[in-house]
């Protein structure tokens, strides 16, 4: 057996359920945006239309797994009654391609007759999430199933409870917004494992520094600090380590998410830690120290789970995440799998003729038929195939240099 490193333990390693380690997320929204015009993007993007097309794509990257969401808005016109005639077609097609789905059941959508503020907000949830994995039941009896139930509660609970950005458009009510999403969430998670006890979990949120300007007072490093800890706040309600009225159980912590962007390292008050600026502020905190940090609250395995970069940064932004992801691996530390998020480009949610240009393909908007062809974005199909490369080598070194069966935990 190897010898470990003096700050590392041995734990039973927990069966990693993902087919591939590099995934693909598709923009699946069907939110209330800003302008309280409802959006849906899996038809907007094209990716409902070209689906086959789109998973084929993904073989030349050696992606097998991907990133859906069923659209809570449009699955539930009526209370209680359920159309999976979209999931199902999905789901045929992914089982004809050999892709796995991962499936967010809320992503950022509601049905027009909820906000989270409703009283029975959490009761359609988890009457949602339990429909949910019976009707996936019968079109994959055996299969592995991971879900997650609510994406990005946090940034859900400040979009629409603060900012107005989207339903139920509150300034303000963060907290009680982020108290009710995760009511439902341990509603949801309740209702799956009393369902199917084997079906998966995976959490999805932000993973974010944020820093004192330079000539900060003590309250307002008191607050960052306070800000830094509150990115935190919905796995800990999941885990019963906050709000326990609500039910959070520590074994319902399963599979961690991370979602993480070029644009999630900010000075108070100020704005963004750039990048893209060389050399960079001296407080901005490498991605594998951040990721670090949450692993050992949680000693979980850990996913990012959203990851890109805009326009002409893609390429390097894939390269630098595989080197911070491969100083992760040599940390130890069980990263399952990084998610590149959108795999085909997107528009913004309240200017939707406002494309990103973030795909690994881009979207030809000008076809004359109006069919939404796909263009890869060759730079970025370059640096990919590198990064991928680059973090095989590291994930090989982590896989020969640890028992079978077991994993590393920082202690």
């Amino acid at each position: 057996m190897p010898t470990l490193p003096h700050n590392l333990s041995l734990i039973t390693l927990p069966v990693n359920p993902f087919e591939s380690f590099w995934m693909a997320g598709y923009e699946c929204t069907d939110q209330l945006n800003a302008y309280g015009n409802r959006v849906d993007f899996l038809h907007l993007t094209g990716h409902y239309q070209r689906l086959e097309e789109d998973y084929q794509g993904l073989g030349q990257f050696n992606i097998r797994t991907v990133r859906e969401g069923i659209r809570w808005s449009h699955i539930e016109k009526v209370p209680y009654q359920y159309d999976w005639s979209t999931v199902k077609e999905m789901i045929a097609a992914g089982k004809r391609l050999g892709i796995q789905q991962v499936w967010d059941l809320c992503h950022f959508g509601y049905p027009d007759d909820l906000t989270p503020l409703h009283p029975m907000f959490a009761r359609r949830f988890g009457a949602l999430c339990r429909a949910f994995v019976e009707f996936y039941r019968t079109q994959d009896p055996d299969g592995t199933l991971i879900v997650t139930p609510i994406n990005e509660p946090s940034f859900m609970a400040w979009l629409g409870g603060d900012v107005r950005g989207t339903s139920p458009y509150c300034v303000g009510q963060g907290w009680e917004v982020k108290y009710r999403l995760m009511k439902a969430y341990i509603e949801g998670v309740a209702a799956i494992r009393a369902t199917d006890s084997r079906v998966r979990i995976m959490t999805t949120d932000p993973l974010v520094n944020f820093v004192p300007a330079l000539d900060a007072s003590p309250e307002h490093r008191q607050e960052v600090k306070n800000i830094n800890e509150w990115q935190f706040q919905c796995v800990d309600i999941l885990a019963g380590r906050l709000c326990p009225e609500l039910g959070g159980r520590e074994d319902y912590l399963d599979i961690l998410g991370f979602n993480y962007y070029y644009d999630n390292q900010w000075e108070h008050y100020k704005g963004r830690l750039l990048w893209e600026q060389k050399p960079r502020d001296a407080r901005w905190m490498p991605f594998h120290k951040l990721l670090a940090k949450a692993y050992k609250r949680y000693n979980r395995p850990v996913v990012i789970t959203e990851t890109s970069h805009l326009g002409v940064g893609r390429g390097e932004w894939v390269l630098e995440m595989a080197d911070e992801c491969a100083k992760v691996l040599r940390k130890g530390i069980p990263l399952w799998g990084i998610c590149l998020y959108p795999i085909i480009d997107r528009p913004n949610w309240d200017n939707l003729v406002d494309y990103h240009n973030s795909g690994l393909w881009d979207v030809d908007r000008d076809a004359p038929d109006g069919s939404l062809p796909r263009v890869l974005c060759q730079h970025y199909a370059d640096d990919l195939l590198q990064a991928q490369a680059h973090l095989e080598t590291a994930r090989h070194r982590q896989r020969t240099r640890l028992p079978k069966a077991s994993i590393l935990s920082l202690s």
